[in-house]
C-alpha cells in the first residue's frame, strides 16, 4: 500500500511541477509518466531553479525521496503500519499492513476481506473510487 501511495504522490509531484513549467514558460506538459515528466523538468532545471518556488520544488522532490527510502527500506524496529478503510463498498473493516506482514503475500482487512500480492496493483483504482465518493 505503501508503494502505491508513493507512486502516486511522484507523479502528482512531478505533474503538478510540469504544469507550473509549462504554463510559466508557453509550453504544454508531457503525459503523465515518470519519465516524461522527469525528462521535461530536467530540460528546465535551470531555469526551474531560478524562479521563486525553486525553494519549494526541492523540498517537495527531497520529500519523495525520503518517502522513497523509507518504503524500499524502512530502519529497523520501525514497522510501517498503514491502517485505512477497506476498499470493498459497504464494508466498515479496516485494512492494516505493516512491512513486518509484506512476507506473507496477502493484505486482508478486519472483515475478511483479502488481496493476494498479484490483486495488490487493484487496489488503487478502489481507493481512488472510494476517495471521491468521500469528497462527493
Amino acid at each position: 500500500m505503501s508503494a502505491l501511495d508513493a507512486r502516486h504522490n511522484i507523479l502528482a509531484i512531478l505533474e503538478s511541477w510540469a504544469c507550473f513549467v509549462a504554463d510559466e514558460r508557453g509550453g504544454i506538459a508531457p503525459t503523465r509518466s515518470v519519465p516524461d515528466l522527469t525528462h521535461f523538468l530536467l530540460r528546465h532545471l535551470t531555469w526551474l531553479t531560478e524562479q521563486p518556488p525553486a525553494t519549494d520544488f526541492a523540498d517537495e522532490i527531497d520529500g519523495l525521496r525520503r518517502e522513497l527510502l523509507r518504503t524500499i527500506d524502512p530502519g529497523p524496529g520501525e514497522p510501517r503500519v498503514l491502517t485505512r478503510d477497506c476498499v470493498v463498498a459497504d464494508c466498515t473493516g479496516k485494512i492494516t499492513t505493516s512491512s513486518q506482514r509484506a512476507g506473507t503475500g496477502s493484505i486482508r482487512c478486519s472483515s475478511g476481506h483479502t488481496w493476494d500480492l498479484h490483486e495488490w496493483i487493484t487496489l488503487r483504482p478502489l481507493m481512488e473510487r472510494q476517495r471521491k465518493a468521500v469528497g462527493a
